[in-house]
């Protein structure tokens, strides 16, 4: 494919800090079956040897562009490819992560062939002791169906969907700086809201590779933690009024909210700030996404018995990684 040639596919790739991983995502997306298509590198302010080795893939496949911008976050280099693809579609892959090789040409077949604005298809999780096949069928087409259930079992990311490009500005469409984790799913939020085609394809293409350090939510969650959460909560139920989803978000993220805050952060948790805002609220846990199991856990330390749940919950684990070493 040459300059002038406009690619069917852009491949938009956010960096940051990524030099150990890079290589292996690249040469994946480079392998793809599909040959028309461009990768934009957005090499976010890494000081590793990121920008480097963005430089040589660059000399050595006239496909790969690259931009270097001084560290603006994840949300703002995903918008930066965007503003930058000439693809009739587009997706995204992050570095610590690859697909496999057919992937382009499997998810451009299925849209030019049902005229789709956007495809969902599966993917895998890879952790260090197994992969697991995770399956995103919608039990609806219809995209505010589609809408609804990416607060249950859809994966909100903008890696396992290819979106015409055009959406982005037929819709003014643009990831928010104010976001800085679940921008993807923001936007993928953002235009389902409007009447889009969608289509599935059930297979699985990419491979998130679970508990790296690059692009992955923190484990220490902290008060600007739940600020952000709660910023995040409120951008929702602004975006998604009229929808007739706004109220099944605000729950599911507020249970979410709870679910991160018992897992990851001791100290937000039991503080008397966390209670304020969320004990009137515990009931919304019986209506969240999660197991019965995961419910009655987080009911029931929201009531005030945070440590001899957690302490099931370190045992659960611990047994189940005895079980697969």
């Amino acid at each position: 494919m040459d300059q002038l040639t406009t690619p069917l596919v852009s491949v938009i790739i956010p960096i940051y800090q990524a030099e150990k991983t890079l290589c292996k995502a690249l040469d994946s997306v480079l392998g793809q079956t599909l040959t028309e298509f461009e990768v934009i590198l957005i090499d976010d302010g890494s000081i590793d040897n990121s920008g480097y080795i963005c430089d040589e893939y660059v000399r050595k496949d006239k496909r790969v562009k690259v931009v270097h911008q001084c560290n603006k976050g994840v949300s703002a280099a995903r918008q930066c490819g965007i503003e930058r693809a000439r693809g009739e579609y587009s997706i995204h892959v992050d570095p610590d992560d690859w697909v496999e090789p057919g992937m382009l040409q499997e998810l451009f077949r299925c849209a030019k062939k049902n005229d789709a604005d956007m495809v969902i298809c599966d993917f895998y999780i890879n952790s260090p002791v197994k992969q697991s096949y995770i399956r995103q069928k919608p039990s609806s087409l219809e995209s505010r169906v589609v809408l609804k259930e990416i607060f249950d079992h859809l994966m909100g990311s903008c890696c396992n969907k290819l979106i015409r490009t055009a959406c982005y500005r037929k819709y003014n469409i643009s990831f928010p700086n104010e976001v800085s984790f679940c921008e993807d799913e923001y936007v993928i939020c953002s235009l389902l809201k409007h009447d889009i085609k969608v289509d599935y394809l059930p297979k699985a293409f990419y491979h998130y590779v679970k508990d790296s350090a690059q692009g992955s939510l923190s484990k220490h969650y902290n008060k600007y933690s739940l600020h952000k959460d709660l910023q995040l909560r409120e951008l929702y139920a602004t975006l998604l009024q009229g929808t007739g989803v706004e109220e099944h978000a605000y729950q599911c993220k507020s249970a979410a909210m709870v679910s991160r805050a018992f897992i990851f952060g001791k100290e937000v948790f039991t503080s008397a700030e966390f209670h304020k805002i969320f004990y009137r609220y515990k009931n919304i846990i019986w209506a969240s996404p999660y197991s019965l199991f995961e419910k009655i856990l987080l009911y029931v330390s929201m009531l005030g018995f945070y440590q001899p749940t957690i302490k099931i919950v370190s045992a659960l684990i611990h047994f189940k990684h005895k079980l697969l070493s």
